[in-house]
Parts: C-alpha cells; structure tokens; sequence
C-alpha cells in the first residue's frame, strides 16, 4: 500500500534531486526563479487596474527633469533649445478632430494672477464678421466679456505661452495674444470655426491653425465646451449650431486643452467646428491662445 505523498516527502524528493543535479545546478536553478519572480512582480506592479468608468489613472509626469538628477544621456541643445529634459502631460480626447487634453497645465495662483490682470479691463466679446453682417445682427452668437492681453505685458502669462509652445511645438512668435474671457451664468459661444473659410470671410494673410485653451476656473455645471462633429456625427445638416452636444469636455481650474483647426495640407479640419454651452452654475474664466501659420505682431 503507497503512503501519501506529504509534505515531508515533497521536500525530501527536491533533496533527491537536488542531489542528482549538483550544488552549482540547484543555485542556477535558484537564481533563475528569483530573477524571474522579481521581473514579474515589477511589470505588474507598473500596469495599473482600470477604474470604475474604464480608464487607466495616468501618472503624473514631472514638468522638467534637470540632467544631474537624470539617468540620461542628454545632447547638447541649440543656442535655442533647452538643456533638461520636459514632459508635458497629455491625453488624446480625440483624432477626428485632433484634441488634446493637458491636467495640470497651470497652477491655482497662476490662474487666479491671470484673472486679477484681465477681470478690470473686460469688455463685451465680439466676433468676426462675414461680408454684410454687422455687430446687431450677430448678437447672441458670443455673450461673453473679454479682454486680449500680449505676453510681454505679464510674467505668468509669457511663462504660460513658452510653455504652451513647447507643448505644441510650435513658435511663440506663430500665436496671437491672449484672450482671457469670462462667462457668466447663461452666456455661451454658438458652435463656430476658429479658421477662416476664405469662400465666407474672403482672403487670409495667414490661419489660425490650432487654439490652446487654459481653463483658469472650475465650473459647477455647463460651460463645457463641445465639438458637436466628432467623428463625422451631427453632420448631415439638421444640427443646431446653439446646441450642446458631441464631444465635450468640463472646465477644470489649470487644465489646458489644444484642438486643431486645420490638417496638415492647410485645409480647414470640417470636424473642428466646436463652442462653449452657456453656464448653468458657476462663473466660466477661459485663456484662449489662438496660435497660426504665419508670424504675428501682437
């Protein structure tokens, strides 16, 4: 009659064939699971567990990394460049139009600083007119106060851009000055273009190719701003450009947000069109840097 295997045997056996196999065979062995073992727990441990809604939580990556402090072999950077390493945080919201969403682009005092500099000097939002409209027939299309600022007038503000054209890579001297708007309850910006369709506007010297939006303020309810075209939908012409829907994306104080407005080959993106949905709850405080293809003089 065969005896049960316990675990005294067990152990017993690995002797055995500890025994068989040699000493420096049994440490190979040994060493080989522990390595693969450590291996394994770190690559889990880096996979994180997605929450409730889907999404994986994203790290937060540290703005500037000094070479000193780094484990990389930097280059020497033009007389223009930088000598340390930056990275931006991002996450794609969409390709269909090309959105990007950056948390923690600002700090709270730097969106509060900019709302101190703009809120006395605020007036009525206008907008640009096509041939043959005039400011009274396009009231209600943007309700918001609004005031443009350059850079060079405020430190926060130049440091914001320089960033901003580093996250965009492309040149401060392409981007238009500031415009810092407020939103009260109810006002909004109807669903509109921030290129210019020559065939409505008539001839351009250069295009707003992309708009960098810096929320300087949370919002309790509405004042999203929405892109109604997002992948192609909404398009078949019955949408109404005052409604809020698609894709849309809540005003969180220091997050930035960057869409184009053109492709590549310099035609106008028709899936960019996007607005603001009028505040329900809250005051709405947005930096808008409208960032073209040519040179600007602000």
């Amino acid at each position: 009659m065969k005896g049960k295997t316990g675990k005294g045997n067990w152990n017993l056996s690995l002797i055995l064939k500890a025994n068989k196999l040699g000493l420096p065979s049994v440490i190979l062995l040994c060493s080989f699971f522990f390595l693969a073992g450590f291996y394994a727990s770190t690559f889990f441990s880096l996979v994180s567990v997605p929450d409730s809604s889907g999404a994986r939580p994203r790290s937060r990556l540290l703005d500037s990394v000094n070479e000193e402090e780094s484990h990389y072999n930097l280059l020497n950077s033009g007389e223009t460049g930088d000598d340390s390493i930056t990275s931006i945080p991002f996450q794609v919201l969409s390709w269909r139009p090309r959105a990007l969403y950056f948390p923690n682009f600002a700090t709270a005092e730097q969106c509060e600083s900019i709302i101190k500099l703009a809120e006395p000097r605020l007036r009525p939002s206008t907008v640009a007119l096509r041939p043959g409209e005039t400011a009274d027939n396009t009231q209600g299309i943007r309700t918001s106060s609004g005031v443009f600022i350059s850079a060079s007038e405020d430190k926060t503000l130049d440091f914001i851009e320089g960033k901003i054209a580093r996250a965009t890579m492309l040149p401060r001297i392409h981007g238009e000055a500031f415009n810092i708007l407020r939103y009260e309850i109810g006002q909004l910006y109807k669903s509109h273009y921030d290129a210019f369709n020559p065939a409505e506007y008539g001839p351009q010297k250069s295009q707003r190719m992309a708009s960098f939006l810096l929320y300087l303020s949370d919002v309790d309810k509405g004042g999203e701003t929405m892109f109604p075209f997002e992948n192609g939908l909404n398009m078949d012409g019955s949408y109404d450009f005052k409604d809020c829907i698609g894709l849309k994306v809540k005003p969180r104080k220091g997050d930035g947000l960057l869409f184009y407005s053109m492709f590549p080959n310099a035609t106008i993106d028709p899936m960019s069109l996007h607005g603001s949905c009028p505040v329900i709850k809250g005051v709405k405080w947005v930096a808008t840097k409208w960032i073209r293809d040519e040179e600007q003089n602000d």
